[in-house]
């Protein structure tokens, strides 16, 4: 197990809610549930009974509970023991995009071993502020998918996300091993409205077109957690996720395909001020970050 993990698995105890918790951490929420799920993989229990609605501790969870705080209290003690003797790195401040799953976890680990002084802050907001801090500089880096007009920036190519197609798992296509684009045509879709994410907007209403059919829109999509939720136990309808971020999603009622004719992928970008010359930390987190597609 790693410090991170009992951190992160406190954390969510004391909000019983992993958007809270991510929120406290400075996260995005499925690195959290990334993480408190490889702890209880170690340990060969569950930790929290989770639904799409609440989150309580098991038993295990309570008996875990004070033995977890007790060793980041002494890892705390451990680190302040030696802070005098500590130089401190150059400081990353990286915006993070929603979804990004288990590419999170995999980033972070090759950052930190090709940049071993630095040190990495993550920052998550609407993609259009994460942008604008980019480009004033109060952060140095943030990550987008698809493309977005920004002045005063640059765009360096990162990796290529498949999305799969959520729909109910009681659902006649969610026994397929693919889905057909032109097969969900009879069903509602549930989207990001086009001013808050229009490259993933536009992606999916695009392949709607190529298979033959205009898109009927549903509810919008809020959050990951209120759309799997109403996804599993309502209406028929469907939705789109990216691989990495469906990877941490094992949701009651809900099936994750691949889709087909067309498939859709989308590309990632590090958005990087235009004016400055690139320090050795943000050229690793590219380095970190492209690892992450051979992964």
């Amino acid at each position: 197990m790693e410090l991170r993990q009992l951190r992160y698995f406190v954390t969510v105890a004391e909000e019983l809610h992993f958007g809270r918790a991510a929120e406290r951490l400075h996260i995005v929420q499925p690195a959290v549930s990334q993480q408190v799920r490889r702890l209880e993989r170690s340990l060969g229990v569950s930790l929290l009974s989770r639904t799409t609605r609440s989150v309580v501790l098991s038993e295990a969870g309570q008996r875990f509970l004070p033995h977890a705080r007790a060793v980041l209290a002494a890892a705390d003690r451990a680190a302040d023991s030696v802070a005098d003797f500590r130089a401190a790195g150059p400081l990353v401040r990286l915006g993070t995009s929603e979804g990004l799953g288990d590419r999170l976890d995999a980033l972070l680990s090759a950052f930190a071993r090709l940049a071993p002084s630095a040190s990495l802050e993550l920052v998550h907001a609407p993609t259009s502020q994460r942008l604008q801090r980019v480009r004033d500089g109060s952060l140095s880096a943030t990550i987008v998918r698809g493309s977005w007009p920004f002045s005063g920036l640059d765009f360096t190519p990162l990796w290529t996300d498949e999305v799969l197609v959520a729909l109910p798992a009681s659902h006649p296509l969610a026994a397929s091993v693919e889905v057909a684009f032109a097969e969900l045509a009879s069903l509602p879709v549930r989207l990001p409205a086009r001013s808050r994410n229009p490259p993933l907007h536009d992606l999916v209403v695009a392949c709607c077109r190529e298979a033959g059919f205009e898109p009927v829109l549903g509810k919008e999509f809020t959050t990951a957690q209120d759309t799997l939720g109403t996804l599993g136990f309502g209406r028929p309808h469907w939705t789109v996720f990216y691989r990495a971020h469906a990877n941490l999603l094992p949701v009651p009622g809900v099936a994750f395909r691949p889709l087909r004719d067309p498939a859709p992928r989308m590309p990632a970008y590090l958005a990087t001020p235009a004016d400055r010359r690139l320090t050795p930390e943000v050229v690793a987190l590219i380095e970190a970050a492209r690892e992450t597609e051979d992964g």
